[in-house]
């Protein structure tokens, strides 16, 4: 799944001049916790988080007080990516940009949702998006079951180690839970 069919494209924004009371009323009344600052050519400058508005002692002004630069995914990105990266980093969300500019906003949230897929779902994109696409195996050599998000894979592939990138491919996929391979290579 990509970050394209997660993220919010309505993105609550300031500039980085806005002053810090001005933000701080735009995140009570959208009830966020954080947003782009972005530039007047639509390029992102960087993120104000609660924290950021708390913790600024002495900033008057988005630019002033925000968190730069902005961590930031691409839409084609995998919501896997934006998860591990979310993690890695320990932050809460992630600006989308394209060709330099804000096209939308990922959160811990959106990413959250998307383990609600249902396991008809998530065999979908296993077949579609894992098999098909990005490895390029048939359907055929490959049985994919999905239940409460563990899936089982079995069937005959062409290597032990591409045996290994379909795992690994289908840990990525949203929703998730487990894998158990009985994969073989010749």
């Amino acid at each position: 799944m990509k970050i394209s069919e997660l993220m919010q494209r309505d993105v609550v924004t300031v500039a980085p001049e806005t002053t810090l009371k001005q933000a701080a009323a735009l995140l009570v009344r959208h009830r966020i916790s954080g947003l782009p600052v972005v530039r007047g050519d639509g390029t992102v400058a960087g993120v104000l988080s609660e924290a950021d508005v708390l913790e600024r002692h002495g900033a008057r002004t988005a630019g002033e007080a925000m968190s730069a630069p902005a961590i930031a995914a691409r839409p084609t990105q995998s919501a896997a990516e934006a998860a591990a990266l979310l993690s890695a980093r320990r932050i809460k969300r992630l600006p989308v940009v394209e060709d330099g500019r804000l096209v939308g906003i990922v959160t811990r949230a959106d990413l959250v949702r998307a383990f609600q897929r249902s396991d008809a779902e998530i065999e979908r994109e296993i077949v579609e998006q894992v098999l098909l696409h990005d490895l390029w195996i048939s359907p055929d050599a490959v049985g994919v079951v999905v239940e409460e998000g563990t899936v089982r894979l079995r069937g005959s592939v062409d290597s032990a180690s591409l045996a290994e990138t379909v795992v690994a491919f289908t840990r990525r996929v949203p929703g998730v839970v487990a894998v158990e391979s009985a994969l073989v290579a010749p």
